[in-house]
């Protein structure tokens, strides 16, 4: 779901090249191309608020339904499971029944699991009602990009897509803040709620949008979707549940095998499917290996920050919903900004070099938070979320764009679509990896505090639940159990640079210049 301006307007021009011609229902004309865009970018920014808005609603929302933090993990993995898992083959579903169908189909789904996720009473509603809200992002997504694709032509194209972009990037950019405005103005449930009335208005607006096909799709790569679905629910499961159930317990290892059991069958799938979803015949070229793991590297940092900071900065750094939000701002508008410069950046560097340097820099920023808190040095956290927003930057202004420059323009489709899924993957498995490191840091830190058990004691704090850990064991336990979290981050920090170094020293030893020419020229373009 990490998105950005400058990464929107290639995808989708791809994707028009599989439009088919277009057919007002019923033989009315079809809307004007403004009421199209405005449906489409209310859209783009619905979707990624409801990323990152409910880590800064998870604090109150724990408390209020009595939620383990594992329980309410799922509240993040189950949308990002299902949206990772269902947006090839929602692509898949738009070709072959029609691009408008999915995007109302869409909406509607994610708007009624809205409702739901915004009333329900029980945190296991909550968690099913967001896998139905991921399901319905996919189709969103994939369906409005090329709705746009084939409304616009030219130049006006590249400026809706543009806008589209921008939708996109600001809905990353202020959903943290927004949602800290809606949890300070009302409660948790407006977080969720908030996206009942921009679908509605998204439905009413896309009703009367023109219909179109591909001519050409013929199915659904249902085995692979299955396939996929399930290795990544299992390997998510295992990370959730590995704190609780001990990392080496029967539980957690059959989850990992049965995770790695799928992803096998998967990839079986793929190579004797006439019409797969992935073409890993693309992985014998290690330029492009490397620049799909890119997002792996960068994202798994990313989105993790987003959904975790906002309860340490409650609970540890005693913010309020409004101001954990706010607090956020320097590491996501400069992901908004600097892929708006993207093409002036590439006439001075190399698209090698920025690819390189957005990771090396985001892992740096990520060892300098280790020596940070959100009470004691809040400037100095400031700066490195700022450094790090600026690794995140540089890194997608240019990824997507190389991404599809390495293959050849007949493949750029399927190039486009397996390095989208494995960014919403790597989103997916950060957050789920983060979630359960940081609990078993935090617990192996506080194991023979006193109180609570280290399990309870670290659900707590994790959650940002210091006002139960205050009732359980006073003041000298809340120190104790706010120290406790310092290390599970600094754990978290270091395990996340190291990721993210590891993806800069793959751009830069696997990456050949000759094999980005193409990219470089279409930036200059």
């Amino acid at each position: 779901m990490s998105q950005t301006p400058a990464e929107a307007e290639p995808a989708a021009a791809r994707a028009a090249t599989r439009v088919g011609p277009a057919a007002a229902d019923g033989g009315k004309p079809a809307p004007g191309p403004t009421r199209v865009l405005a449906a489409i970018a209310l859209a783009a920014v619905m979707l990624p608020i409801s990323v990152t808005g409910p880590g800064v609603a998870l604090a109150e929302m724990s408390g209020a339904l009595h939620a383990s933090a594992a329980s309410t993990q799922w509240v993040l993995n189950a949308y990002n499971v299902a949206f990772t898992a269902f947006m090839l083959a929602a692509g898949s579903a738009a070709d072959l029944y029609g691009r408008r169908r999915m995007f109302l189909a869409g909406t509607t789904v994610f708007a009624l699991a809205s409702l739901v996720a915004g009333i329900a009473p029980a945190i296991a509603l909550v968690d099913g009602a967001r896998f139905l809200q991921g399901m319905g992002a996919a189709a969103v997504l994939t369906s409005g990009s090329t709705l746009l694709a084939h409304t616009f032509g030219g130049a006006a194209r590249a400026r809706a897509f543009g806008i589209f972009g921008a939708s996109i990037g600001f809905g990353l950019a202020m959903g943290p803040f927004l949602s800290g405005l809606l949890v300070g103005a009302a409660s948790w449930h407006a977080v969720f709620l908030v996206n009942v009335v921009l679908g509605a208005v998204v439905l009413v607006l896309a009703r009367p949008l023109p219909e179109s096909r591909n001519p050409e799709a013929r199915r659904i790569d249902k085995p692979g979707v299955v396939t996929f679905t399930l290795a990544l629910l299992l390997l998510a499961l295992a990370f959730v549940e590995g704190p609780s159930h001990g990392w080496t317990g029967p539980q957690t290892l059959g989850s990992f095998a049965g995770a790695a059991v799928f992803l096998a069958a998967f990839v079986a799938v793929e190579l004797r499917s006439g019409e797969p979803m992935f073409d890993l015949s693309l992985l014998r070229r290690p330029t492009f290996v490397a620049i799909i793991w890119q997002p792996v590297s960068i994202v798994f940092a990313f989105a993790a920050l987003l959904v975790y900071l906002p309860p340490y900065f409650q609970g540890a750094g005693g913010a309020g919903s409004t101001m954990s939000g706010a607090m956020l701002l320097p590491l996501t508008l400069p992901v908004f900004v600097l892929p708006l410069f993207s093409g002036a950046l590439v006439k001075r560097l190399s698209v090698r070099t920025l690819l390189a340097v957005g990771p090396a820099v985001l892992a740096v920023a990520l060892l300098l938070m280790t020596l940070t808190d959100p009470v004691s040095s809040r400037t100095g956290m400031y700066a490195a979320l700022l450094l790090a927003g600026v690794g995140i930057g540089l890194a997608f202004g240019v990824m997507d764009n190389a991404a599809v420059s390495v293959v050849e323009p007949d493949r750029a489709g399927m190039a486009s679509g397996m390095f989208n899924t494995l960014r919403v993957a790597g989103e997916t498995i950060g957050v789920a990896c983060v979630g359960g490191l940081l609990l078993t840091a935090t617990r192996q830190r506080l194991s023979g505090a006193g109180g609570p058990d280290s399990g309870t004691l670290a659900d707590d704090v994790v959650q940002g639940r210091l006002s139960s850990v205050r009732r359980s064991g006073g003041e000298n336990l809340v120190q104790r159990a706010v120290q406790g979290l310092e290390h599970g981050w600094s754990v978290v920090y270091v395990v996340l640079a190291c990721v993210a170094f590891a993806g800069a020293v793959a751009i830069f030893t696997l990456v050949r210049d000759r094999d980005l020419e193409a990219a470089t020229a279409d930036q200059d373009a």
